[in-house]
């Protein structure tokens, strides 16, 4: 398992590298990386909440028992049990490899920002959708950028963040 974890992770860095020369100028190496996993997530999210509300669900409510979710809420959940581990393994080994903190540690601070992001998405998604009448498809695209900004920050500074700065800050704030 660890040689598949290796050459997939070895793979994944060698190919978005690739482009990074184009990007130099314009961004640092981990915006890019950042934004080139996520970019493949987000296209992979959208793909799987089109084709779940277009195809899965046919624009029909889903019943579970008592409950009745909309096929839009049904579609994002659907894309959600697919991305987020995709995104996780993108973040930690990809993107922000540089952390330090225990891999369970990160995968519960990584959940409480996907929870985060879920509740974005519900409420985006509800208000496009159901109060504004926007189409779910082009209200999922919309809803997307402010929940990329969102998750962006969040991993950046939450997430990922080395220990030793929050350690450091920590020691600082006890001394004074």
């Amino acid at each position: 398992m660890k040689r598949i974890h290796h050459h997939t992770h070895r793979g994944i860095l060698s190919f978005i590298d690739l482009f990074y020369p184009l990007f130099r100028r314009v961004m640092p190496h981990q915006t890019f990386r950042y934004a080139a996993c996520g970019g493949f997530n987000t296209v992979l999210d959208i793909t799987i909440f089109s084709l779940s509300y277009n195809l899965a669900y046919k624009n029909a409510n889903v019943h579970i028992g008592p409950l009745h979710i909309e096929p839009y809420i049904a579609s994002f959940l659907t894309s959600f049990i697919v991305t987020f581990p995709i995104g996780f393994y993108l973040s930690r080994y990809v993107v922000f490899q540089e952390t330090s903190r225990e891999k369970r540690e990160q995968l519960g601070r990584y959940f409480v920002v996907v929870i985060g992001c879920l509740l974005l998405n519900y409420v985006f998604l509800k208000m496009f959708v159901k109060y504004l009448h926007w189409f779910p498809t082009p209200a999922k695209i919309v809803t997307t950028v402010f929940v990329v900004i969102f998750s962006y920050i969040s991993q950046k500074h939450f997430t990922f963040k080395k220990k030793e700065i929050l350690e450091d800050a920590t020691s600082d704030l006890t001394q004074n």
